[in-house]
């Protein structure tokens, strides 16, 4: 199945929820102005919580480095997903097999900056009204297809139940970010959401196969 990232996770019932519907990976944000915030205190904790095979991934936005460092060993996160102005330089500074790389594409140029990026995958979302994310806006799916060349994708973007199958048939991603499209209100999951919606990507799913998994566990 297509792998999906279920993010906005702030409480272990959310999280606990998601990996029994078939998360491949939870999403935790460290940026204080989102409503979905959560602090390191609380993700340590989930994650102790959580089944051994499910990849936990710290949501960053402009942060220094040292605490992005901080944080990700304290909490034990396997992965970093950089969702601000980072350069490809600034991306560097962590090993390319543990970073995602967020992009909004609103044209060709956006796709020849996200190629410059070396890391373990290019996730395109929307920005909008000067948020770097959790907007519920879809993002540009014609221009999200062609990462697919060069990087492997993951989708987000005002993903939902109602379009959750068009994105899996017409971009064919590797894997799908969800947020706020699975959730009762920032930071709350809904229950009848989330099962919804991982039948229709059971459903929906072509992938032959999951040779190219982007969500696995790291060396700790």
């Amino acid at each position: 199945m297509t792998q999906v990232k279920i993010c906005g996770i702030t409480n272990e019932e959310d999280a606990l929820l998601a990996a029994n519907f078939g998360a491949s990976a939870l999403g935790f944000i460290f940026y204080p102005p989102s409503p979905r915030y959560v602090k390191k205190e609380t993700v340590r904790k989930i994650i102790k919580k959580l089944p051994p095979n499910l990849v936990s991934v710290g949501v960053f936005v402009n942060e220094s480095a040292e605490k992005i460092k901080e944080i990700m060993e304290y909490c034990g996160l396997d992965f970093i997903q950089l969702h601000g102005d980072e350069s490809a330089e600034f991306c560097r500074k962590f090993p390319a097999s543990t970073i995602i790389k967020t992009v909004s594409l609103r044209g060709e140029q956006d796709l020849v900056n996200a190629f410059g990026y070396h890391v373990a995958a290019i996730l395109v979302d929307r920005r909008h009204a000067g948020l770097y994310g959790g907007t519920g806006k879809k993002a540009n799916w014609e221009l999200a297809s062609r990462i697919k060349s060069k990087k492997p994708l993951i989708l987000s973007g005002g993903l939902n139940e109602e379009n959750v199958r068009e994105a899996i048939e017409k971009v064919t991603p590797t894997a799908l970010d969800i947020n706020s499209g699975a959730e009762k209100s920032p930071g709350k999951k809904d229950n009848e959401k989330l099962e919804r919606i991982f039948d229709i990507v059971r459903k929906a799913d072509y992938a032959k196969d999951n040779t190219e998994l982007i969500f696995t566990k790291r060396e700790k």
